[in-house]
């Protein structure tokens, strides 16, 4: 079942499927709710499986003079949260951009939390890291939004590239993305500021970073496909560097989206994570 939540910046679309403990999924860029159809499928039979459309995502409304930064797409999942999930604790599935967003409503609200699970994502400034802070500086600057507006560099050139098995992004599956994004205004706009944020929004970074010891007493499952060109295994460390307790999932095959390359291998590890059986820390699945 979908729905539409009137947001006071526009209409988010959210996919509602299922009975149960809520497991609530945030997608990255560039992707949209699809990116969790497997996860839906599998577990909205035990669960319910919520997964929204960031605001110029999918199937959610593009207004054209809105804030496209992880900081207004946090401030609408905090306004989303509340009518969606208005008490019950839940399961947080948050990838790459779905990170930052999620985890600033989930860092002041640890007690909802019946787990985090992180997939290649992370919620600190890039201040001490030189190879992102390169990158994230050609991205961001003119020849970027070029490349974003009139190449689609988004998902025409760093997509592909972030995935382990290309094959795996199959001419179906890509299509469903770029489909989403046909025109230049859109990609500028939307995906280009989460471009250029990578540098620009380090205060709200730095403040996500700040709050961690909030999940200290929070089951934390890192779920991480080992080949990501975007967030490399270094990213991974920091992750167990901070949060020790935390369940470590590799996937030594699978690059930025495990749950699109090893669906099976993913699922079993999620259903690992929600069942307690995530440890011990260090685990290799699919590979």
């Amino acid at each position: 079942m979908a729905q539409q939540l009137t947001l006071t910046d526009g209409r988010i679309h959210v996919e509602d499927e299922g009975q149960g403990s809520v497991i609530v999924c945030v997608h990255g860029t560039p992707t949209f709710s699809y990116e969790w159809r497997h996860v839906i499928d599998a577990l909205r039979g035990t669960h319910r499986v919520l997964a929204l459309d960031h605001l110029g995502f999918g199937a959610s409304e593009r207004p054209a003079n809105v804030d496209y930064s992880p900081e207004a797409h946090a401030r609408r999942f905090r306004e989303v949260m509340r009518p969606l999930v208005p008490s019950a604790r839940v399961t947080l599935l948050v990838h790459d951009f779905g990170g930052p967003i999620a985890l600033d409503w989930a860092l002041d609200h640890a007690e909802r939390l019946e787990r985090l699970v992180v997939v290649n994502s992370w919620m600190w400034p890039f201040d001490d890291d030189v190879l992102m802070r390169r990158r994230a500086r050609m991205a961001s600057g003119s020849i970027g939004r070029w490349l974003y507006r009139y190449a689609n560099a988004s998902l025409r050139l760093i997509m592909p590239s972030a995935y382990g098995n290309r094959r795996a992004l199959t001419s179906a599956i890509h299509r469903a993305y770029l489909d989403r994004f046909a025109d230049g205004d859109s990609r500028e706009r939307v995906l280009f500021a989460l471009a250029q944020s990578l540098l620009g929004s380090s205060p709200f970074f730095a403040s996500l970073w700040a709050r961690r010891s909030s999940l200290g007493s929070v089951p934390l499952h890192l779920l991480w496909g080992m080949r990501d060109t975007a967030f490399r295994p270094s990213v991974l460390d920091r992750w167990v560097a901070a949060f020790p307790h935390a369940a470590v999932h590799r996937f030594p095959r699978a690059g930025h989206w495990p749950h699109e390359e090893e669906p099976a291998a993913f699922v079993a590890a999620l259903r690992m994570a929600i069942d307690g059986k995530g440890r011990p820390s260090q685990m290799h699945v699919g590979g």
